[in-house]
């Protein structure tokens, strides 16, 4: 069980508004958890209401200000208007945010998304050292430059079918975490397509896989977090 409320908060360019679940009696590790380039939609909110059920607090900030869309045009358009250096900083809000919820540890917080969550997520990850594990799913690939900078271990989770996230991306990121000494693993499901993860989309959506992808996130965020299992 777990209680979800919309909060909202102060952010670099304004006032960000966000998702907060919190588990019934509260949790100590959390989780951010980054939207696809769809935004804050119902589906993400559900993900946050997951990690809640799993025994971690989590906050699922907006990235844009309150518009959501179903239109991939719109949607590209609204992820390429946005710029890496506007979501980190409002990411980096939501980390302070999170510091500053009540039974929180600051030393117990993760970070996960999907599609342009995931690139958000993997470059939080580079760029916020309050942030001790990353699970991005299918996003695109720091700079070796931003790499170099991690502290946090990385549980990289991808698709053989991506045409985006592809293959080559992927096997550069393992080459580059291996280069720089970097805690890591990339995990590539084979057969699965972009945005495996999301069972609001049946034409892509892979329960096989995101049953799996489910159960490592969960599992890695657990050891690296110290969070108690909640089954």
């Amino acid at each position: 069980m777990h209680h979800t409320q919309t909060i909202t908060f102060d952010g670099p360019g304004g006032t960000i508004q966000a998702c907060l679940a919190v588990p019934e009696g509260g949790a100590s590790a959390a989780v951010i958890v980054v939207h696809e380039w769809w935004g804050l939609n119902d589906h993400t909110r559900d993900i946050a209401g997951r990690w809640a059920d799993a025994g971690f607090v989590a906050i699922a900030p907006d990235l844009y200000g309150g518009t959501v869309t179903a239109d991939p045009a719109e949607a590209s358009r609204l992820m390429h208007a946005l710029s890496p250096e506007a979501g980190i900083a409002i990411l980096d809000t939501a980390v302070e945010r999170l510091r500053a919820e009540p039974g929180v540890d600051a030393t117990r917080i993760g970070v996960t998304g999907y599609c342009m969550g995931g690139s958000f997520s993997l470059l939080l990850a580079c760029r916020n050292r309050a942030i001790r594990a990353a699970a991005p799913f299918y996003g695109d690939i720091p700079s070796d430059e931003d790499l170099a900078k991690m502290t946090a271990p990385v549980l990289f989770v991808g698709a053989s079918k991506d045409k985006w996230i592809t293959t080559e991306k992927m096997d550069g990121l393992s080459a580059s975490l291996e280069r720089l000494g970097k805690t890591g693993e990339v995990k590539v499901y084979e057969g699965a397509d972009h945005a495996f993860f999301n069972d609001t989309r049946p034409e892509v959506y892979d329960a096989e896989a995101a049953a799996d992808a489910w159960k490592r996130v969960t599992d890695f965020f657990r050891a690296t977090l110290q969070a108690p299992s909640a089954e």
